[in-house]
């Protein structure tokens, strides 16, 4: 309901500075809201704290209970707690603070409380509040100060010793983040060298010392205080040298969460600092209040949270992505024979493992087990391939994607905007020729794989039924489309898989462990414990990748089942390898059955679906992890139009 102008005695009357802790802070929290139901006119709130001002200062007996409420405020809260540490996460670990920041999403805060932080989220809850905080002039917040304010004091004022306090508090969080290890042995040598952590509190307290001081003088304050801003910006030097180590050797959510942390620490003692500072402390009170409702505001949000401490992360797994996507990508005849023979590899593979597919379905497994088999056959299959440097086209769209982004970067010109699109043409006809490679083969290697057994076991592989209810599956009549693109959701899930797996591998250095660790090798000997860790170092990407879309592939059916969602999977590869497998099993007669062709029409779409989505979806992740933007896609658009109506074949072949 909207709080008129007739609130105001009300709220008035109400307050009693004698009342239990909860009403005295429910009275706050409700005038806040009357000047907040201005919401969205910035200056009409401001009007309604204007209009509060002077109802105070014209009466005498309503002032002195302001006063009154106010001090109990002040005994009762710790102003400094709010000052320093408001908007930080208490823990260091960001598994445990998305938990804290859900548990308040889910159990809110109560007025009872004599936590400074909880009390302010509960008063400022709003994006407005910061609208409106941020509007006040010096003219009205001296008004509000000479409301509240106690009597004059000699030497440094309540306010001064709470910044001063507050100061402290943050330069000693900054202190012991920049003493642990993690972060110690992550900085330059120079930073190492310079330790710009060892004096901060030396010059916190001659700060200190020279406000407090009763013949103080503003000369040598603001020195004491420009040495301190240059001690930060000396600690921030040091925090910041510890990306250039991790864009090289990995990273964690955990360390950056914590050098976001104290680069937030820094730049809160900088405002402290101008709020301590300044000839109008008044105006500088007003948007400090203002930048801690916005603080306050990011500090409740999971997504927030979620979204600021994964970016570097996510532009760590997009790069190393982007750097096997390069592979995949062909640019001349050459290339293009070599990817088409590689496809054509794997797809001869994947006809065996389709082959087992039906065979481990025959042992009569329950859903779950049915589906980790499935999973474990698509592991080994996919790692086979990968071992004998052969492809399969579905596992490269969410490789190139990263390096398509990568490309964005510096896109400018109308030469550049060519240039893009000739990498267009070419990953589509890289693309298109592992597709090929692999369905070209598969089909024909299953048929003959399913012929053979037939005869020499005097029995087809499959029943006419079941091969019957292969074909109704794959057909383009039913939901396979749906399944496709789910599929490429997997087929993306996994290149982020393998992307964090490596980074995890080169952040801990895995590779060092296993070839230098004492245990190891003892148990496998100091040359092949050399060989492993070659070979994992160049590996683990897409072991990791192959593993997780393999299992990804059998069991999420199987949980889907479970639930009752009757979700499968459609990969254009393992679909044409069933088909060949069914074909045989139903005789030549099938060939003039429209249940074929359906299934067989099926088969672009299928391809066209596991490719487009989980190219879109990393090319998505890719753009905001490179930070691409101010791109005009509308001009990249036309020039590929373009170039397909004059050069159509430039797409299919080089």
């Amino acid at each position: 309901m909207k709080k008129t102008a007739s609130d105001l005695p009300r709220l008035l009357q109400a307050l009693d500075p004698h009342a239990d802790l909860a009403q005295r802070h429910l009275w706050l929290i409700h005038l806040v809201e009357w000047i907040r139901a201005a919401q969205p006119s910035t200056d009409l709130a401001v009007r309604r704290v204007e209009e509060i001002v002077s109802a105070f200062e014209a009466d005498p007996e309503a002032r002195l209970r302001l006063c009154q409420w106010w001090q109990k405020l002040l005994e009762t809260i710790d102003i400094t707690a709010l000052l320093a540490d408001f908007g930080f996460a208490p823990r260091t670990a960001m598994a445990s603070e998305v938990a804290e920041r859900l548990r308040y999403k889910l159990l809110p805060s109560t007025p009872e409380t004599v936590d400074a932080s909880e009390l302010f989220m509960l008063v400022f809850p709003d994006r407005f509040d910061a609208r409106w905080l941020h509007a006040l002039d010096s003219a009205l917040m001296a008004r509000i100060a000479a409301l509240v304010a106690p009597p004059p004091e000699e030497g440094t004022s309540f306010w001064e010793r709470n910044l001063l306090d507050a100061i402290t508090y943050c330069s000693g969080q900054i202190l012991s983040t920049g003493f642990a290890p993690e972060l110690r042995m992550r900085m330059s040598d120079e930073a190492r060298e310079e330790k710009p952590f060892h004096a901060l509190i030396h010059d916190v307290e001659n700060l200190r010392v020279e406000v407090m001081l009763p013949l103080r003088t503003t000369d040598r304050r603001d020195a004491a205080a420009a040495q301190l801003r240059e001690r930060l910006e000396a600690c921030r030097a040091a925090v910041s040298s510890v990306y250039s180590y991790v864009e090289a050797e990995g990273i964690s959510v955990g360390l950056i969460f914590r050098l976001r942390q104290v680069r937030a620490r820094i730049l809160r003692i900088r405002r402290l600092l101008d709020c301590l500072l300044s000839n109008d402390r008044a105006y500088e009170t007003s948007e400090m209040l203002a930048n801690l409702v916005a603080v306050g505001l990011e500090r409740r949000s999971v997504r927030a949270l979620l979204s600021t401490n994964s970016s570097l992360l996510a532009a760590k797994v997009a790069e190393r992505s982007a750097e096997t996507g390069e592979h995949y990508i062909t640019r001349d005849k050459g290339e293009y024979r070599n990817m088409m023979a590689k496809a054509a590899g794997g797809g001869f593979v994947m006809a065996f493992t389709t082959l087992a597919k039906f065979a481990l379905y025959a042992l009569g497994l329950s859903v779950f087990w049915s589906g980790l088999a499935a999973g474990m056959n698509y592991a080994i299959s996919f790692v086979l391939i990968q071992m004998l440097h052969f492809t399969v086209a579905t596992k490269q769209p969410a490789m190139t994607a990263p390096a398509m982004a990568a490309k964005l970067k510096d896109i400018q010109s109308d030469d550049s905007i060519q240039e893009f699109v000739d990498e267009v043409a070419h990953l589509v006809r890289s693309q298109v020729a592992a597709i090929l490679g692999n369905v070209l083969i598969v089909f024909p290697a299953a048929m003959a794989l399913t012929m053979g057994y037939a005869e020499l076991v005097k029995h087809p592989a499959l029943s006419p039924s079941h091969a019957t209810q292969v074909l109704q599956s794959l057909s383009l009549l039913g939901p396979s489309v749906l399944f496709a693109a789910f599929t490429g959701v997997l087929l993306f899930a996994s290149s982020l898989i393998a992307g964090g797996a490596e980074n995890w591998f080169v952040l801990r250095n895995i590779d060092s462990v296993i070839r230098y660790n004492p245990r190891i090798t003892r148990f496998l000997g100091t040359q092949r414990a050399d060989r492993w860790a070659r070979f994992l170092r160049k590996n683990i990407s897409g072991l990791a990748s192959n593993i997780s879309l393999g299992f990804m592939l059998g069991l999420v059916p199987a949980f889907a089942t479970f639930f009752g969602l009757g979700l499968e999977v459609r990969h254009v590869t393992l679909s044409t390898g069933q088909l060949g497998v069914a074909v045989p099993s139903l005789g030549w007669d099938v060939l003039h059955s429209n249940l074929l062709w359906w299934a067989v029409a099926m088969l672009p779409f299928n391809a066209a679906l596991n490719v487009g989505v989980s190219f879109y979806l990393a090319f998505r992740v890719a753009l905001r992890a490179h930070n691409v933007s101010g791109v005009d896609r509308s001009r990249i658009y036309k020039a590929i139009r373009q170039r397909f109506w004059r050069k159509p074949f430039s797409f299919f072949w080089p």
